[in-house]
């Protein structure tokens, strides 16, 4: 029986990404390791190498490569990124200095191991913040403490990890013990997993979440007919959780490519409002990650699929909004922003299960983000204290995050005392949930702080939230 290929990670980092593209491309082509071996002369070791980026092609290889597998360049183009990504972010551990407290985010969901890698925000020589990538192993030897090693796994067996799928197969195929299907346990389990990250934060289930991945493609292995469909849909679910736990870690890339997924997935089930749920999703990514082009064509792409007067298309307007405040578009996120408003009250009786958590609470913060990014910054940070009033208290998570964004609000406000006392308890909340989101805010509120480090409240946040941080060493 032939070996299951390993899964890949293209998000990993462009290396990763590279030999990615590679085997799908050579599957693409309908080609075996050993026949594109035959066609390049590059040894089918050294392509297996590549593809799992255990080793680095040469740039005459990769021309090679992209030209047998009609790649229109675009390895090639790849395969530069990975030499411009070299010493962008990625320091060597030994320029790493131990942090002086725990506060680490995995970003990877692989299975334990000594060369898993990890990404933690780092301080550079300048001041700036940016997400240092890290193996396990060097991350142990560069002496980060206690607490960031358990914040990212690294004292796991490996005999714990390879038990967690045949250990979670094992307990869904026995669901009927607990008086309910397979299908139902896994969506019991999903559900408790998301209230977990509500209040816990996203490296807890990060594992659990990729690993019953696995176990729902295992099942619809013997799965027929509506226990099937019912599989699928719940493995976009696991999918799509599984991309807002690494946008949570601060992993957009990860986070893109697990919601590709979902989508890809979703069709497959059939069921639109669920496609339309992550299309939704996509667009509230780009305006994370501040996609000027896509936000708004995805939130409106994501209208048209929606049921009219729905509550899925009310969340997607509540994206597009935040999309034109991006582009500068003070008038059109107001009045996209006051439709969602005057919408809440036509939702309550929507039954699909999608965007249950869309509120008045939920519209504010999102207006406040686009008042922050207007330049309205008074109004922000008074937008995101109402918001943060509404919440409710098991969104421990959450109101960190919008803690943190409201801290950045008043200091661009210019009341740095308060953008302090703020920022303090958001930076809590982030060492209890290990959320990236909030680290990241942190960050900007740190440099917005700078105008004022010589004030007492200011000089103690910047100087707990710098303990918090790994450090650029004088030799890097």
């Amino acid at each position: 029986m032939a070996q299951k290929p390993r899964e890949l990670t293209p998000w990993a980092s462009p290396m990763h990404n590279w030999g990615y593209q590679l085997r799908e491309l050579r599957n693409s082509r309908g080609l075996s390791l050993r026949a594109l071996s035959t066609k390049t002369r590059i040894d089918h070791a050294h392509l297996g190498r590549f593809e799992r980026a255990e080793r680095l092609a040469d740039r005459a290889q990769a021309a090679l490569l992209d030209d047998v597998l009609g790649a229109s360049g675009m390895l090639l183009r790849l395969w530069e990124q990975i030499d411009e990504a070299r010493g962008h972010v990625a320091n060597p551990p030994s320029h790493v200095a131990k942090s002086a407290a725990g506060l680490v985010l995995a970003v990877e969901d692989q299975a334990a191991s000594d060369g898993e890698g990890f990404s933690v925000p780092c301080r550079l020589r300048d001041g700036s913040v940016v997400w240092v990538a890290l193996e396990r192993r060097a991350l142990l030897r560069a002496g980060v403490g206690l607490g960031a090693a358990a914040a990212v796994g690294a004292g796991s067996s490996a005999a714990a990890a390879s038990e967690g799928v045949p250990s979670l197969m094992r307990s869904a195929r026995a669901a009927s013990a607990y008086g309910s299907t397979p299908v139902e346990h896994l969506r019991r389990t999903r559900r408790l997993l998301i209230d977990g990250d509500n209040l816990l934060g996203p490296r807890h289930a990060l594992k659990a979440a990729r690993e019953y991945v696995d176990v729902i493609q295992e099942l619809r292995r013997e799965a027929k007919g509506a226990d099937r469909r019912d599989l699928m849909e719940l493995q976009t679910q696991f999918g799509e959780f599984l991309s807002w736990l690494h946008q949570d870690l601060g992993n957009t890339d990860a986070a893109s490519y697990w919601l590709d997924r979902a989508l890809q997935w979703s069709h497959t089930v059939g069921d639109d409002d669920l496609t339309t749920y992550v299309m939704a999703r996509k667009a509230q990514l780009a305006g994370d990650t501040h996609d000027l082009v896509d936000v708004v064509d995805l939130a409106e792409a994501a209208q048209r699929k929606a049921r009219p007067r729905s509550r899925l298309a009310a969340v997607a307007r509540t994206y597009e909004a935040y999309g034109h405040a991006l582009r500068g578009d003070a008038d059109d996120s107001e009045r996209t922003i006051d439709s969602v408003r005057n919408a809440l009250d036509g939702i309550g009786s929507d039954p699909a299960p999608w965007g249950v958590w869309l509120n008045s609470s939920y519209v504010e913060v999102h207006r406040a983000q686009g008042l922050e990014v207007l330049g309205r910054h008074d109004q922000a940070a008074d937008a995101f204290a109402d918001a943060i009033r509404l919440m409710p208290d098991d969104y421990h998570r959450d109101r960190g995050v919008y803690l943190a964004r409201q801290a950045v609000a008043l200091a661009g406000a210019r009341d740095p005392e308060r953008a302090a006392t703020v920022g303090m308890s958001a930076l809590t909340v982030a060492a209890d949930t290990g959320s990236g989101r909030i680290t990241n805010e942190l960050a900007r509120l740190d440099t917005a702080l700078i105008p004022w480090q010589r004030e007492a409240p200011v000089a103690e946040f910047r100087a707990a939230f710098d303990s918090t941080l790994a450090h650029e060493t004088k030799d890097a």
